[in-house]
């Protein structure tokens, strides 16, 4: 999906043209993908633009970054006050935001000492990542023949450039093989997550999803979609699912910051249920958005306002 230009960028600190965010072509990241990332959405909602869940994406970011021995020269409260200034500045009420920390500029090789860590965060206006007919009607997916890093190698629970590698071999070959998606296995042939999502299944009205062992990404939609599974009442288990279970499910869906809450209609051509959204799937989906798009209370406290006290217009996001 093309980016749909806005007029500036935030990176280290300054907010520069979109045009002129530049890094130079010997930076480690180019080399050593040596980057963590954040995907995060703002939403318009009747009391104006509100980022979601917006200190849990800010949390994670410090965590990837921890992990990889990156120290953000920023504190978490200035990266969240960067993230909304830089809503702010475009104009935007709905957007899709980019926070990136990486390794820039300054030496070469494996070791990373003498590189800066550069930040930078972009804001632009970014529709349903599959589609939005997929909402309802759901997308067909294929299992993976790529797996998973295993335990100990890659870090699964650190969101980095690196990782999103592997999530390219899974995305590229299902898109080849005329899938939307691609669901990877763990390194013990178990259902780990898809190649940006979060997967959950449903059966006999209880929900399933792989726990954080599984070489799963610690979703901030996933930890929302279990908290209004919860305020529910329907049940939910963090364990271990085989991947026969995709086919004999009631239901599968999918869940992150881009995707949102997406249902599977199909695995391997086998439809699951009835081969459209199911009635848990679509019972998430309808109190997510409410709670998104301000038609419900914002109990959860999930909500930031962008432009609360800024005497500012903001334009129509897409």
């Amino acid at each position: 999906m093309a980016i749909d230009k806005v007029d500036h960028i935030w990176m280290n600190g300054k907010l520069v043209r979109w045009d002129d965010a530049k890094i130079h072509v010997m930076s480690h990241v180019v080399h050593y993908g040596s980057g963590v990332f954040e995907g995060m959405r703002a939403y318009e909602t009747p009391k104006g633009a509100a980022a979601f869940r917006l200190p849990e994406h800010v949390t994670r970011l410090f965590d990837s970054a921890k992990i990889y021995r990156m120290e953000i020269p920023y504190t978490p409260p200035q990266i969240s006050e960067a993230i909304l200034e830089t809503i702010r500045v475009n104009k935007l009420q709905s957007c899709y935001v980019r926070p990136v920390v990486y390794r820039g500029y300054g030496s070469i090789g494996v070791n990373p000492a003498g590189c800066p860590i550069d930040v930078a965060i972009a804001a632009f206006p970014w529709g349903k990542y599959l589609g939005p007919e997929a909402l309802e009607q759901g997308v067909a997916v294929r299992v993976a023949s790529w797996t998973r890093m295993a335990p100990n190698t890659f870090p699964a629970l650190a969101k980095s450039a690196a990782n999103y590698m592997n999530s390219q071999l899974i995305k590229m070959e299902a898109i080849a093989d005329g899938y939307a998606e691609g669901i990877a296995l763990d390194a013990r042939g178990l259902v780990s997550e898809g190649s940006g999502e979060n997967l959950f299944l449903v059966r006999g009205g209880v929900i399933y999803t792989p726990p954080m062992a599984d070489s799963v990404l610690l979703g901030i939609t996933r930890s929302s979609v279990l908290a209004l599974a919860a305020d529910l009442g329907i049940p939910v288990r963090e364990e271990s699912i085989p991947r026969e279970m995709l086919y004999i499910a009631d239901e599968v869906f999918m869940t992150g910051s881009a995707a949102e809450v997406t249902p599977i209609s199909s695995v391997d051509r086998i439809p699951i249920g009835k081969g459209a959204r199911g009635p848990v799937t679509r019972r998430l989906q309808e109190a997510f958005f409410d709670v998104i798009e301000g038609r419900r209370p914002d109990t959860h406290k999930w909500l930031t306002p962008v432009y609360e006290g800024v005497a500012v217009a903001g334009r129509a996001g897409k």
